[in-house]
């Protein structure tokens, strides 16, 4: 494992002690604990897209193991590739840092900062892949029903990155992905090939959420609109509007499911306050696993 760019890439085996490695050593700092095997390491943060749990978490989560996190804004580095070609950025970063993490638009990018750096690249967030937040998420489900193997999760809303990390991270752990998705913005059908052939009829798609969320175990949802999309806006918010996550939605799911979103909620858009707020939600629980998930990566990549 030199880099970690899409749970696509690695064995189930791989996945399994990433999230033994996150359990280990949450609830080691939980204790107050501590583990500094990246003293004296250091971290570039290489930011196109804004961001709020990315940072912080990373930049903790760097810390907590003893070494230091660079943070680079869109304004220092531009678009990577425009002011300077992906290629050099990665071979310059590999001569002063021990790992690069990227929060990017276009997945590419990501492939050729892997391609062409001698250090650890991590995918932080791009347009096809959003592999550290659905690993925190699977820990998160992990934590709450014990298990992840023979569990059902429903997907409403857009068939974006997430929505893509989650059937690969479904089909990895043998769990059944139901995603109801508007037709125009479907899960590609790539994806959902590749996913099959990992773990046969993992995916299942329909336009109905109320048939998605039937026999779900978790329901999880993620913004209609995501950045680089404003001027589609009043669009999607039409195109959605029978995909919100709502009481009238979850009556329709078994008591027991969890509720989950990725953050930022656009409360009102794609889910309600009241389901927000629920006893059953648990997106904070996933928000604060971002920095446990990833502490265990960074010591697996740096260390």
């Amino acid at each position: 494992m030199k880099s970690f760019l899409s749970i696509r890439d690695f064995t189930t085996q791989d996945l399994q002690a990433l999230l033994d490695l996150s359990i280990q050593l949450k609830s080691r700092y939980k204790s107050g604990g501590r583990d500094l095997c990246l003293s004296g390491k250091v971290l570039a943060m290489l930011f196109e897209k804004a961001s709020l749990r990315t940072r912080i978490s990373f930049e903790v989560a760097m810390t907590d193991l003893g070494g230091t996190a660079i943070y680079l804004k869109p304004e220092d580095i531009g678009i990577i590739g425009k002011r300077e070609p992906a290629k050099d950025m990665a071979r310059v970063f590999s001569r002063y840092v021990d790992g690069i993490m990227a929060r990017t638009f276009a997945h590419e990018t990501l492939v050729e900062l892997d391609t062409w750096a001698s250090v650890p690249v991590i995918n932080a967030l791009s347009d096809w892949s959003h592999p550290c937040q659905v690993m925190a998420d699977l820990m998160t489900i992990l934590e709450h029903f014990g298990k992840l193997e023979g569990l059902t999760l429903a997907y409403i809303g857009d068939g974006n990155n997430v929505a893509r990390s989650l059937a690969f991270g479904c089909a990895k752990f043998h769990m059944k992905y139901k995603i109801a998705t508007p037709a125009a913005y479907a899960l590609d059908s790539r994806t959902i090939e590749e996913a099959n052939a990992i773990e046969p009829d993992t995916v299942q798609t329909t336009q109905a959420p109320a048939e998605a969320v039937r026999e779900a175990d978790v329901v999880y949802t993620d913004t209609w609109v995501s950045m680089g999309q404003e001027a589609e806006k009043q669009k999607r918010i039409a195109d959605f509007q029978d995909f919100q996550v709502n009481a009238e939605l979850l009556a329709g799911a078994p008591g027991h499911a969890k509720i989950m979103h990725c953050l930022p909620a656009y409360r009102g858009c794609e889910i309600t306050d009241e389901a927000a707020e629920s006893k059953n939600c648990i997106i904070f629980d996933q928000a604060e696993n971002r920095l446990h998930f990833q502490r265990a990566l960074l010591k697996k990549l740096l260390s």
